[in-house]
């Protein structure tokens, strides 16, 4: 099977210079990209599209992967979805255009074939590759003095909420959507109806369109909420044991496994042994570490905006040059995972361009990532707001000199203790008894004197407290803000609920929305470039 290649021409037809007059003002990325598209996917990086696929001689000839590329860009772009993409090739001449299929009245593609290139891309990690084009493009192109910048990157990093794609329920819906899962599975490999399955399973519950419905209780009453949390488990219990004597090789093996697993999940996150007795089973008190809260999206968890704002998603990370305002790598996580655990995989994407980060401007959500301390061992720098210790109306901890070369912390007293990393340090408890500045200091017990915490990285908090107490020092912290913007504007054009289910396909999404910040990054400088060229 030979892989067509897509050799789009270059000179203009009258009908594209018309066209390209009429993009000066309004989706310019459109006009941008016709120029730019045998920059973008020159022969090189098409030989890396066409190594997605198997050159096996069977099948049909695929549609060239550059052509699909550029679709799955201008897909981001409009933010239309597989089935628009497909018309956008027939009827809108934009679209023709930039695919070289001005006058074709027929689909450039499926859209099965643009599903499958997809799965391709994010299979053999072509996204990534998508995004990394970019940043070489503005090379070629010219549109940064390149000369002029710093040798080592200074990288920006920051993460916004995504809304999950899945639908997210309470505990009686997640276990009831569970459980019908694996009665449709155990109905499908039986050959037998639904409500076959479900009577005979003895989980008549799930017969009704809903199971609230079915259990048709006064759910305001907590006694009949807890009694119908009961009358599900049990029936549920009944199912899993209906499965073990029916089914017991096709519960260990897919799709029926999956399903069983993902009821055992919920059970084992939502559910607990009612301690009143009885047998019963009650709705766990607390949240279980790692809660799954959507059936469909098995990646989703619960997150927090602030300490008030809660959501039901993922987290978006991206890592910005500040010296072009190009985005350099991006991470999805979980939105329960701390900021810092999106460091490592941050820094490996940047790291694959052969770029050394030489200062890393981020937020205190990212500082206890094991990558601030390895930019600060590599001699590069951080920048970010410290720890601000507080104690009420007591003296704080920076009323303390910490001497870290000494390894020793005096108290506005006088009174000097060794320290240690990560650990707390009790000054003298008679000392402080009879201290005269005691009121203002601590409220200890008696027996106890004034402690004082150490953290882990106190070096570095120490030089960013020294930092920010210089107007410079201010000024460069401010600097990160440029990060801030990409994510508003990438958050923008993504929206703020996923596109996809699972972590991995919602990082594709992220990085074709960077990628084409970054085209539109490059064509306004270049456009900038020539109108100071002209007023010259």
């Amino acid at each position: 099977m030979s892989i067509e290649r897509w050799r789009p021409r270059q000179a203009h037809t009258r009908q594209e210079e018309v066209l390209l007059r009429r993009l000066c003002r309004t989706r310019k990325l459109f006009g941008f990209l016709r120029e730019h598209r045998h920059e973008l996917f020159d022969d090189k990086f098409q030989t890396e599209l066409e190594g997605m696929y198997r050159n096996t001689g069977a099948g049909k000839a695929p549609v060239p992967p550059a052509l699909l590329a550029m679709a799955v860009l201008l897909q981001s772009y409009q933010g239309v979805s597989d089935a628009e993409a497909v018309e956008m090739t027939v009827v809108d001449l934009r679209w023709q255009m930039v695919l070289d299929r001005l006058g074709s009245g027929e689909p450039a593609f499926s859209q099965g074939a643009l599903f499958d290139f997809r799965e391709r891309l994010i299979r053999a990690e072509m996204d990534l590759r998508l995004l990394e084009r970019t940043v070489e493009l503005a090379r070629r192109t010219k549109s940064f003095d390149w000369k002029k910048l710093p040798k080592t990157l200074r990288v920006a990093i920051d993460s916004s909420p995504l809304e999950g794609a899945g639908r997210v329920e309470d505990t009686i819906n997640l276990l009831a959507h569970a459980a019908r899962k694996v009665v449709v599975c155990a109905a499908d490999l039986l050959g037998w109806s639904v409500e076959k399955t479900a009577r005979a399973a003895g989980i008549p519950l799930l017969l009704e369109s809903s199971v609230k419905k079915a259990l048709d209780l006064e759910w305001s009453d907590s006694e009949a909420k807890a009694k119908g949390v009961d009358v599900l488990a049990r029936q549920v219990e009944s199912l899993e044991a209906w499965l073990r004597e029916k089914l017991p090789e096709e519960m260990a093996r897919p799709p029926l496994k999956e399903h069983v697993d993902t009821l055992e999940q919920i059970r084992a996150q939502d559910l607990e042994p009612d301690p009143s007795g009885g047998g019963r089973t009650r709705i766990r008190r607390g949240v279980a570490a790692e809660r799954r809260v959507s059936i469909e999206d098995p990646d989703m968890r619960h997150g927090r905006k602030s300490k008030s704002k809660l959501f039901n998603g993922y987290k978006r990370h991206i890592a910005s040059d500040l010296d072009t305002d190009l985005i350099i790598a991006c991470a999805v996580t979980p939105a329960n995972r701390p900021e810092e655990e999106a460091a490592p995989a941050l820094k490996a994407d940047v790291e694959r361009q052969e770029r050394r980060i030489g200062e890393l401007a981020c937020d205190r959500g990212y500082i206890g990532s094991p990558v601030v301390a390895e930019v600060v061992a590599d001699g590069g720098e951080v920048v970010c707001k410290p720890w601000v210790p507080r104690n009420g109306k007591l003296f704080a901890k920076s009323a303390f000199k910490i001497d870290m070369k000494k390894m020793t912390v005096t108290c506005p007293a006088g009174e000097v203790e060794r320290i240690d990393l990560g650990a707390d340090v009790e000054f003298d408890a008679e000392t402080c008894a009879a201290c005269p500045l005691r009121a203002q200091c601590t409220t200890a017990a008696p027996g106890n004197g004034r402690t004082v915490s150490i953290a882990d990285d106190e070096l570095l908090q120490q030089r960013l407290r020294k930092m920010m107490s210089t107007p410079r020092g201010r000024e460069r912290l401010r600097e990160r803000t440029a990060v801030e913007h990409s994510l508003a504007h990438l958050g923008r054009r993504q929206g703020t609920r996923a596109r996809y289910r699972g972590v991995r396909k919602n990082l594709f999404d992220v990085r074709r929305g960077a990628a084409v910040q970054n085209l539109e990054t490059i064509q306004r400088r270049l456009e900038s470039e020539g109108e100071q060229r002209k007023a010259a």
